[in-house]
């Protein structure tokens, strides 16, 4: 049954069309396939400049490169005059065996591989009567240019940042990683989109294991269009269940590769400027890419603060609603007094209070998030400065209410990863309704289930908790908060099985 009370539908079919072309390698039915496509061209040239030798060039404008289809096709076509003189047989292998001036040549036998080569930006020359095709890398190279990563900003560390063409980013990665035990296989994902996805890893250190486990969760993905990070992220990682990420993004190359030599597997997809990495683990998401750049007692006093605002961002709405509402023995008495003085006047309850500022709060988020940057930036200041002042000034909500939740707001900010800030925001709504139901106990079962849900998650069979929790029945080292100078820093991390653990003298 469905909403309502009605019946569901049952999921109709999703047939898988093989092959997805049909009819032969010509000219013609090429042009059917392309029907009312304005980029789709067909040339008929001359080969050798023999009149009676004419093939077909074909190719779509937007996808090639022209000037190499000018020259590297069509010039040593038109100008070698030795393939005017063979016949149709030998100058077809003289081109396949390299007469013409490309520096890839592949022979397609079959409508779809045909299609797909033109979509990818190759051009095809194909001799009337004959259903066969030599394809010819011709693909324009135009891209955003490599810039400075906008979310992730490098003070010490690389200024690369990936792009969206995929090939531009497995160069980037083996810029920075020149090993020839770099690995890079590829699939194609979306019955429409035909998006090409990268796994990457190294060899003899990534454990084999999650490599296959890997290829074949994106193997199993069967939808029409892979275009979207979540596409791929939800259908790989292992419970859907919880807004925590499960695997790691990142669009720095430097960072990317440092994820690969420790021994995990990245993710590179067409058309989106990030790198994943797996598996992914609580404490990777609490470093920031500059901490390895920068002095380790520094970057230990950092990852400590970040954990100190995570437990703020998360418990601090909770824990006021809680002491005011059932525990005010906990307050300092100059303290409640100041705090009831000030809620004298309000109106709402102290949970009400929170609530509408938590959401208020949300909504000014969105809200700068969604306008242009400058606008944004405005709309954030007025929200926080002024509507806050007015409602504290009109006895809608109370001074102390204001500075918890912007104290938690801020707190947020400080989360490396956007991800898990969103989800500590959901939970930061639950632990201050809970607080509000039955103080500091629902406080602590709220916590409880939170470690709970915590506890029962993994990522490609490493536990999330990760150290604090065991990985296959093990215990394992780590230092999830601390770093070590990097001197003393010998072995992966042993929840990722690597094949070296010993990653220097």
């Amino acid at each position: 049954m469905g909403f309502f009370g009605r019946a569901k539908r049952p999921d109709p079919p999703h047939p898988r069309k093989e092959p997805r072309l049909e009819g032969p390698l010509t000219a013609e039915r090429l042009g059917q396939v392309f029907a009312d496509c304005v980029d789709y061209n067909r040339r008929s040239v001359t080969v050798g400049g023999n009149e009676a030798m004419r093939a077909d060039l074909i190719f779509i404008a937007g996808m090639v490169k022209m000037e190499r289809v000018s020259d590297y096709i069509l010039r040593p076509l038109a100008q070698n005059e030795e393939l005017g003189r063979m016949g149709e047989s030998v100058a077809w292998e003289k081109m396949r065996s390299g007469a013409l001036y490309n520096l890839s040549v592949d022979e397609r036998t079959t409508l779809d591989e045909a299609a797909a080569d033109l979509i990818a930006g190759n051009c095809l020359l194909l001799f009337p009567g004959r259903e066969r095709a030599l394809s010819f890398n011709t693909g324009t190279e135009e891209k955003r240019s490599i810039g400075d990563p906008e979310n992730e900003v490098s003070i010490k560390g690389a200024r690369d940042s990936f792009v969206e063409n995929l090939r531009t980013n497995t160069s980037l990665t083996r810029r920075h990683l020149r090993c020839p035990e770099l690995r890079i296989s590829e699939q194609v994902v979306g019955r429409q989109s035909l998006t090409p996805v990268d796994l990457v890893w190294l060899d003899g250190i990534a454990s084999p294991r999650t490599v296959e486990e890997l290829k074949r969760r994106v193997e199993d993905i069967d939808i029409d269009a892979l275009l979207d990070t979540g596409n791929l992220e939800e259908y790989i990682i292992d419970e859907l269940d919880t807004p925590f990420p499960l695997v790691q993004y990142t669009e720095r190359p430097d960072r990317f590769c440092h994820g690969l030599a420790e021994g995990k597997v990245g993710i590179l997809i067409e058309g989106i400027p990030l790198g994943y990495l797996a598996p992914g683990v609580i404490g990777d998401f609490l470093r920031a890419p500059q901490d390895r750049s920068e002095n380790w007692m520094v970057a230990s006093v950092l990852t400590v603060v970040r954990w100190l605002c995570l437990l703020v961002t998360l418990y601090l709405p909770a824990v006021y609603v809680a002491m005011v509402n059932f525990h005010p023995e906990m307050i300092p008495t100059r303290l409640a007094l100041s705090i009831m003085a000030a809620r004298r006047d309000v109106p709402f309850s102290t949970l009400f209070e929170i609530l509408l500022l938590l959401a208020a709060f949300e909504v000014l988020q969105e809200a700068g998030l969604r306008l242009p940057q400058s606008i944004g930036q405005t709309v954030s200041i007025l929200g926080g400065l002024v509507v806050g002042s007015a409602a504290v000034e009109a006895k809608m909500v109370s001074p102390a209410v204001l500075i918890v939740v912007a104290v938690a707001g801020i707190a947020g900010y400080t989360m490396p990863s956007q991800d898990l800030a969103g989800a500590l925001r959901i939970w930061r709504f639950l632990l201050a309704v809970l607080a509000g139901l039955a103080g500091l106990f629902g406080v602590m079962a709220g916590t409880a289930a939170l470690v709970g849900h915590l506890a029962g998650l993994e990522s490609f069979g490493a536990a999330y908790l990760t150290p604090f929790a065991a990985n296959a029945g093990e215990q394992v080292e780590g230092d999830v908060v601390l770093r070590q100078p990097l001197p003393q820093d010998k072995q992966r991390p042993a929840y990722l099985n690597t094949g070296n653990r010993r990653k220097q003298k």
